[in-house]
């Protein structure tokens, strides 16, 4: 496989896409096109701008697939916005992503556990960025160590078929759905299953999520009854089911959350996506047909803005800025934080000019109103004695 230059025009339909975070606070997004005719399988990079919340309209970086039947399926991008792993229907293959100035280059590297192990449904890296895991659509589940490549677990009968998959935040726990309606939890660095949640015979869970912003332990997770799909809450410490609303209502096909814990989003069968306040556990956010009627494939936040990207494989890539409150910047909370400073020093040099300090003492005729702080150092030449203290 090797990279080179597409030419102009040269191009199939998108089948995942990414975010890439990069040190330099830079936003990329990468993009999965299949085969198109005589055109191989293509990976394209494009650079967003915040400001107008849109890709820039020409790729900064191509890497054509030169292997039968190696359409991209699903990416993960490391944390560190170095690595990029791409399942495609022959196995894995990682990719590195070098930055200079405004050139970028993707560099194919090997990745000897997982070249040749087929169609992966599920990628994901932990939050820190050392563990990395795979969900087969054989029902394959590898866990490894990264960058050692060290096995965690290999279980080649986990599910039926792997639905969907998550890790928590404190990288001790993977959750995986099956096909057949199952779900699982996993101790990571046991390399063992834990528990398997609980469902009625009708209900089938789908697909799942742990909570991100670091304070309430909990998993969200699809569940089908019948024609009815709630989102169900489950607490990691008992996995308990606490509750669950309806929310979407309409078949899910992808769930999602963003990287500080705020918002969910689901993506439904027929186009629409909705975005939920986790906090009070309500829509804020509905784009309907925003894919015109086809199955929404997947849904990634954006990890500085309040943008999301989503796909489908008949309409592509689509990023749609969401009508949520703003959060505040980084500039912004040390320009309220100097306001804060600057106005706690004026108001204390108010009381102080106008309390009864020692200061401010009825003093005689022919004394100083107040005294110099020079009469707080003491003359060398004054000896003790000599003191009148």
């Amino acid at each position: 496989m090797e990279g080179e230059e597409l030419a102009a025009g040269l191009e199939g339909p998108v089948t995942c896409a990414a975010w890439i975070r990069r040190p330099e606070n830079r936003l990329l997004v990468i993009m999965g096109r299949a085969r198109s005719g005589s055109a191989p399988p293509l990976l394209e990079i494009f650079s967003f701008d915040a400001k107008i919340s849109s890709l820039s309209p020409s790729s900064l970086a191509k890497f054509l697939i030169r292997e039968e039947g190696a359409d991209p399926l699903g990416f993960a991008v490391h944390p560190s916005g170095d690595e990029i792993v791409c399942s495609t229907a022959n196995g894995c293959k990682l990719f590195e992503l070098n930055s200079q100035d405004i050139d970028i280059k993707l560099l194919a590297k090997d990745l000897p556990p997982l070249q040749s192990v087929g169609p992966q449904k599920c990628l994901a890296f932990s939050t820190d960025g050392s563990k990395f895991a795979t969900g087969g659509m054989d029902g394959h589940l590898r866990i490894l160590q990264w960058p050692s490549l060290q096995v965690l677990l290999d279980e080649p009968r986990a599910h039926k078929s792997f639905r969907d998959m998550d890790i928590s935040l404190d990288s001790e726990f993977l959750v995986s759905t099956s096909i057949d309606g199952s779900a699982r939890v996993w101790k990571i660095n046991d390399g063992v299953p834990l528990v398997s949640l609980t469902r009625t015979s009708d209900e089938k869970i789908e697909c799942c999520r742990f909570s991100r912003d670091g304070t309430k332990p909990f998993l969200f997770c699809t569940v089908q009854k019948g024609g009815k799909v709630v989102t169900a809450v489950w607490d990691i410490s008992t996995w308990n089911r606490i509750g669950y609303k309806r929310l979407l209502r309409k078949p899910t096909s992808v769930l999602s959350i963003s990287l500080d814990g705020k918002y969910l989003a689901l993506g439904s069968h027929d186009g629409d996506i909705c975005v939920v306040d986790v906090k009070k556990m309500e829509i804020c956010h509905w784009s309907k047909k925003l894919h015109l009627g086809t199955c929404i494939s997947s849904i990634e936040f954006c990890p500085t803005e309040r943008v999301v990207i989503s796909t489908s494989n008949q309409w592509g890539a689509v990023a749609t800025k969401l009508s949520v409150p703003s959060d505040w910047k980084e500039w912004q909370i040390y320009l309220l934080l100097l306001g804060l400073f600057l106005a706690s020093a004026v108001l204390f040099y108010i009381i102080y000019e106008n309390s009864d300090s020692f200061w401010n003492f009825p003093l005689g005729r022919n004394q100083p109103a107040r005294p110099l702080m020079e009469g707080f150092v003491r003359d060398p030449q004054i000896s003790d004695d000599q003191s009148p203290w």
